[in-house]
């Protein structure tokens, strides 16, 4: 169904290394199914990363975050490279991602791990464990936990000999993390997974008697509980048997990167990060390999997702991100491959060339 006289502001963050070449393929891919479903893209590009510091000093300059904010959603190449290796650790490139999360009040990253059929022997885990179908998502609190909590070190004669880094969480941090959890999982199969170490810590108690709590509001949802251990054992013995997973920012960090190697693909795969209005933020989750940059191979699929992600969350158009779901899964079927996921000298496609074979699909 078309969306007539609808107008979304996108603001587009290329970065370095392979960034900009994916960005511009993707945002062709966003023009066509637009222009099908009757509503309009405007973009506007910022910097951000490496490119930022090479041109104005900062990985994230004041400017970006002003368009980033008046945008109704932001979408991004990716960032970092040798390049910058040397610099202090505030003015990394990476210190861009990190500061326009915080900046937009992102608490809620969303990473999809789906194994395609036709792409089931990239995969390390075995036929049979694959076989009844993989599509997981996992939900991360990004904002709070042991990475922001209170932190320090003891020295003696100039040498550290002990340390310690605090896991904290209130309430409200949970609660909002949760209903997105919940909300997700209304537009998938309704189960969610909340992972903990109940059995060990207070702040995982808190957490999921504040989660069993929030389940209250989302009767028609399922939610059941895995210690984090088993959870990442579970994941490689029966990852089918996971829908949405719940779990605090270290826990999903470690187990969210688990499930993108059972896809065998990294190139692959998107990611959203949220907060608590549509603005959101989409990347692939891959680097910025440099080492390819100019080799207009890079695999632009990942980001052609996280657009996907982007209509579905932030604009609300669903039935165009649908679209390009399912066109990339044709891509593949059909038996078309980019550099990276081709086997025994298959023949590939360039970055530009993949998506105009997705476009064709849409």
């Amino acid at each position: 169904m078309k969306n007539e006289n609808k107008v979304y502001n996108v603001a587009l963050l290329p970065g370095d290394g392979i960034g900009p070449a994916i960005i511009n393929a993707t945002t062709k891919v966003i023009d066509k199914v637009s222009n099908e479903y009757g509503f309009k893209v405007i973009s506007k590009t910022a910097l951000i990363g490496g490119a930022a510091i090479d041109k104005v000093g900062v990985p994230l300059p004041d400017e970006t975050v002003k368009i980033c904010k008046a945008s109704d959603a932001v979408l991004m190449g990716a960032v970092g490279g040798t390049k910058w290796d040397n610099l202090a650790g505030e003015m990394r490139p990476e210190k861009g991602i990190l500061g326009i999360r915080h900046e937009l009040g992102l608490f809620a990253n969303l990473r999809p791990a789906t194994v395609y059929k036709s792409l089931k022997n990239a995969s390390p885990l075995k036929d049979y464990i694959l076989d009844g179908g993989v599509d997981i998502m996992v939900i991360r609190e990004l904002t709070g936990g042991i990475y922001f909590g209170k932190r320090g070190s003891q020295h003696t004669d100039g040498e550290c000999f002990s340390a310690y880094d605090t896991e904290e969480y209130s309430v409200p941090e949970i609660e909002r993390i949760a209903r997105v959890a919940f909300n997700v999982a209304r537009g998938r199969k309704k189960k969610v997974c909340s992972v903990d170490k109940a059995n060990v810590l207070d702040s995982s108690m808190l957490w999921r008697n504040t989660v069993i709590k929030v389940s209250k509001e989302f009767q028609d949802v399922d939610l059941s509980h895995m210690y984090v251990d088993n959870a990442a054992m579970q994941l490689i013995r029966n990852p089918g048997q996971f829908d949405t997973i719940l779990t605090n920012n270290i826990f999903g960090d470690i187990l969210s990167d688990e499930a993108s190697q059972i896809t065998g693909s990294i190139g692959m795969l998107p990611s959203a990060s949220l907060g608590s209005t549509k603005l959101g933020l989409y990347e692939p989750i891959h680097g910025s390999a440099p080492d390819i940059a100019h080799l207009k191979i890079a695999n632009p699929i990942a980001t052609i997702l996280s657009a996907a992600m982007m209509l579905r969350y932030s604009l609300n158009e669903v039935e165009a991100a649908v679209k390009i779901e399912n066109a990339v899964i044709k891509f593949l079927d059909v038996g078309y491959r980019t550099a990276d996921i081709a086997v025994n000298n298959q023949k590939y496609l360039t970055t530009d060339e993949t998506s105009e074979r997705i476009i064709e699909l849409l």
